[in-house]
């Protein structure tokens, strides 16, 4: 099963700003800082003190007999002096270092503090939860140049900022060591106002959550909070040093939350950090940009003296994306385990971020160039096709490493196809291999067997947001190059028909190599073949499904009984050249296709 930290790092770093952290005493104990209900007993032994008295044994039975109440801050404080300023002198010495304690590193932001202040900083963390008086957070915020909305008080909440609109909300859910209203006792602890049992159901239910440091043991309230909340949208992370108590566990069950042992928050949080910051270093954008590349592939591409600067650019290029691409950056799972949705997108999302500049750069080399560049972008593709290495794992992982590969393919088919360029096309679909072992198999044709496929339907469907549709990956697909193909389709139109023919054509070509395996050139069921969007648009009828996209199948028809043989794709050798072969294949498809599909599929 994948790590749960590693879990965590991939959750934080795809949905950024939605994962809130509930901080306890044991985040700030590392710096020297008591608990509150220690301080307490130690303000006790010192007003037992002050009156000739030793109470060392229980301190809190003292108090029960000598004041007929239980403790608390505010009626202890109050029995020391009656002057605010006075009872926040007496408090500071607990949360605030003399110079001996500051020479020990005691009662200063520790590792955990400065890590969660860099999170913040980065947008990672905006709302924070914590049961701590001191302000140790506050300080190591303020060292990075963030100013928190600091709610410590019922009268602070109503001056909160709204919550999509914070850049960092500390929300002390116990109070500042500096007012003396602080919550402590078990009858402060047992409610919260009205107020903040609002802000926190909705966090609790709105919110991802990264525990540490809190026991369950003591804050009814807050306990409270969780059992009030049936609904959550993100996954609670919860780290313990050992293992949780009963109270924690069925907290734990109630969250469906993920455990994660830890030596301590200083090395939790300086782990995360680092995990969260290398996955956004592989997000970075390189510092020749993909408007730059694509402006030097068209200037290089004018001038044909420049053939030799041409084709090291682009082999540079595809180098750095193949070094990018290394297995070291992707590791596999070591069994099918499941994986989690965020760790999902966030892998596809550094795949694509990898591959923008070399994507641009193909698809503008394929629609500008001709013949003589062709063979610049089949040793590109093929070149990437192999960076993935071999290895046993995960299924999912193995399979996903190809998905650079595809993007690549289909920006550069699409590409090709825009400018007319068939002999790229076909040369693309044909002539690019992928390693297996000591065997190659065609890197179209892989990509389309059963358990190959880089992205699943599955998968797919997570991508487009989780929900169930036909053709999934062809939906991404058209979705993630719109940008790519703006400059050459900038109506939706026109860029939705042209992508619908290209994968019209794919799944022809594909489908014609189904026929030339089984020599059922009558009998197409017996054939399968792909099936993109352009399947599912247009005209549908419920009670009589045929091919609704006629539009494609009209136009392409009349394009070969126009031109016959020399139709382009024909004149560039698909379908052997034959406008009779093309037409059995057609006619077969778009059979299979109204057969195999049927009403109760959406519309798309």
């Amino acid at each position: 099963m994948i790590e749960p930290e590693i879990s965590l790092a991939f959750s934080v770093h795809s949905k950024k700003g939605t994962y809130a952290l509930l901080l306890g005493s044991g985040v700030s104990r590392a710096a020297g800082i008591p608990t509150g209900w220690e301080i307490v007993l130690d303000l006790i032994k010192k007003l037992a003190a002050t009156n000739g008295e030793d109470c060392s044994a229980d301190p809190e039975t003292w108090f029960v007999n000598k004041y007929n109440e239980e403790p608390d801050y505010s009626n202890i404080l109050e029995y020391f002096s009656k002057s605010p300023t006075t009872r926040s002198q007496i408090l500071r010495p607990y949360f605030e270092p003399n110079d001996e304690e500051r020479e020990e590193n005691l009662k200063m932001p520790t590792q955990a503090h400065k890590s969660i202040a860099n999170l913040v900083k980065e947008g990672y963390v905006k709302v924070i939860l914590t049961t701590n008086f001191d302000r140790l957070l506050e300080q190591a915020l303020e060292q990075v140049g963030i100013r928190p909305s600091v709610i410590s008080t019922q009268d602070s909440i109503k001056d909160a900022p709204p919550l999509p609109h914070t850049d960092c909300l500390m929300i002390k859910l116990h109070g500042d060591y500096l007012d003396a209203r602080i919550k402590n006792s078990p009858k402060e602890l047992a409610s919260y106002n009205s107020e903040l049992k609002k802000l926190l159901d909705r966090i609790l239910s709105e919110y991802g959550l990264i525990i540490c440091g809190w026991s369950a043991d003591w804050d009814t309230a807050l306990v409270s909070a969780f059992e009030r909340c049936k609904n959550h949208r993100f996954q609670t992370f919860w780290t313990s040093k050992d293992e949780p108590k009963a109270n924690a566990e069925r907290l734990i069950n109630l969250r469906k939350a993920e455990i994660i042992k830890i030596k301590g928050a200083d090395t939790f949080f300086k782990d995360l950090e680092e995990k969260v910051i290398s996955i956004q270093e592989f997000n970075r954008p390189h510092p020749l940009s993909t408007q730059t590349a694509i402006a030097t592939i068209k200037r290089l591409l004018r001038d044909r003296s420049q053939d030799i600067r041409l084709h090291d650019f682009v082999t540079e290029l595809v180098e750095d994306t193949y070094n990018n691409l290394s297995p070291d950056n992707f590791p596999i799972k070591k069994n099918d385990a499941p994986i989690s949705e965020d760790t999902l997108i966030s892998r596809v999302k550094i795949y694509e971020s990898y591959v923008e500049r070399l994507l641009n750069v193909m698809i503008a080399g394929c629609y500008w160039g001709d013949e003589s560049t062709t063979n610049l972008w089949v040793k590109g593709l093929q070149r990437i096709a192999n960076s993935s290495g071999d290895g046993e794992g995960s299924l999912l992982w193995i399979n996903l490493r190809l998905y650079p590969a595809l993007l690549l393919f289909y920006g550069a088919c699409l590409g090709s196809i825009l400018s007319n360029n068939f002999q790229c096309f076909a040369s693309l679909i044909h002539h690019v291999w992928v390693r297996l072992g000591i065997e190659e198999e065609n890197l179209f044709y892989y990509m389309h067997e059963h358990n190959k496929e880089p992205i699943n339907n599955d998968a797919a469907q997570i991508l487009i947001g989780g929900e169930k549709m036909v053709a999934p990956l062809s939906i991404y697909l058209f979705e993630k190059l719109r940008e790519p193909f703006r400059e050459y389709l900038t109506s939706e139109i026109e860029y939705q028909k042209a992508f619908d023919r290209f994968e019209y054509l794919l799944a022809l070509i594909y489908f014609d190599q189904g026929l030339k395996k089984t020599q059922h050139y009558t009998d197409g069921p017996h054939v399968w073949g792909p099936v993109g969007m352009f399947a599912f648009r247009g005209a549908y009828n419920e009670h009589d499904y045929h091919f609704v996209n006629a539009n494609i199948s009209v136009k392409i028809t009349e394009e070969v009984v126009r031109d016959r043989d020399n139709w382009p794709p024909l004149k560039a050798g698909l379908f052997d050249g034959s406008a009779e072969r093309f037409e059995k294949v057609k006619a077969q498809y778009d059979g299979f296709v109204s057969k195999a599909y049927s009403a109760r599929h959406p519309v798309l």
